[in-house]
């Protein structure tokens, strides 16, 4: 058989397309994601409002529909276009209202996601170029101007004679009081309103790692770094450290190592960075935990380590074919 040839007349015009990198391009859409991790979200939703209450869903809606206000506003005044329905705004506005305590003030919600996406986002030129996790700065900042608010808790609907509305990391820290595992696992002790349940939390954790939009790696390292860091004080003195295993389960440790700490944008985009990263988060809670005022830090200890990951990303990016390291003279 004769070799085929393909031959371009010489008249025939030919296009090539040039643009800047990315060149590679993956299945997901940054609207897909979003509304994946928004799935996710549904079981820490359903534990919500099982254990505290159908109420709570003002909460959530609040917190979405000024999310979702205030991000279209801002592009309006800007004169950007306008991403209502990329939902990258509702899931800040969902991932805000779960970290807050039930029955918490509606308004101050509506605040809190303002301050979420106009600090945390637009204020960085919006999707992609905010340095921390949008929600966590509104958290932050309710934590800071609603003190007494956002630090009162309520009992779970299914609560037994033992359990207080207090959060089992705040009954440990202040009264030695220790929360069975059970209880943590489904949720019912008291605490924010998506972060109760470890069942819940994992179901919509699992399922991003399984589809790949989140990355293994943080979540892992994160329960290593707890292991680590505090099984050592267990060990040296377990009557005033709790096990690892209550570190994990207890508070919102698990939901910010699914949802907050694996955000694309505020995250380390190399494999070795995301260890770096995950074990950096695990060692400064766990000295908020032992050695601070608060009982819990997880929302302080992610933030602290996104202003870390420009440089976490610098230092461990992999080198390109033939680069030599630099030799100091």
């Amino acid at each position: 058989m004769a070799d085929t040839q393909i031959l371009i007349e010489p008249k025939q015009k030919v296009y090539f397309d040039l643009t800047t990198s990315p060149h590679l391009h993956s299945q997901w859409s940054t609207a897909k994601v979003m509304w994946f991790v928004n799935l996710a979200l549904v079981p820490c939703v359903a534990s919500a409002l099982i254990f505290f209450g159908i109420q709570q869903i003002l909460i959530m809606l609040v917190a979405v529909l000024f999310a979702v206000g205030t991000e279209a506003a801002i592009q309006a005044i800007r004169k950007k276009k306008v991403t209502l329905f990329d939902g990258s705004a509702a899931l800040t506005g969902l991932l805000l209202s779960l970290t807050l305590p039930p029955n918490f003030s509606l308004s101050a919600t509506a605040i809190g996601s303002i301050v979420a996406i106009g600090l945390g986002k637009q204020i960085f030129g919006g999707i992609g170029y905010n340095i921390f996790n949008p929600a966590l700065v509104g958290r932050a900042f309710l934590q800071a101007a609603f003190p007494v608010q956002i630090t009162t808790w309520t009992k779970p609907n299914y609560a037994v004679d033992s359990i207080t509305s207090a959060t089992p990391l705040a009954a440990f820290k202040f009264d030695k009081l220790l929360t069975e595992t059970y209880s943590l696992a489904i949720g019912n002790v008291g605490g924010s309103l998506g972060e109760t349940s470890a069942i819940a939390v994992l179901i919509g954790g699992i399922f991003l790692i399984a589809v790949g939009i989140v990355n293994w790696r943080i979540p892992i390292s994160m329960i290593i770094g707890m292991f680590v860091f505090g099984g050592a004080l267990w060990i040296i003195n377990p009557q005033q450290h709790p096990s690892p295993v209550f570190q994990i389960f207890a508070g919102s440790f698990l939901f910010g190592a699914m949802f907050m700490a694996t955000d694309w944008v505020t995250s380390p985009i190399t494999g070795k960075g995301m260890w770096i990263f995950g074990l950096g988060i695990s060692l400064v809670l766990i000295l908020i935990r032992t050695f601070g005022g608060l009982p819990e830090g997880v929302m302080y200890s992610i933030l602290f380590m996104n202003s870390f990951v420009p440089i976490i990303n610098r230092y461990t990016r992999p080198r390109i074919f033939g680069e030599q390291k630099e030799v100091k003279k």
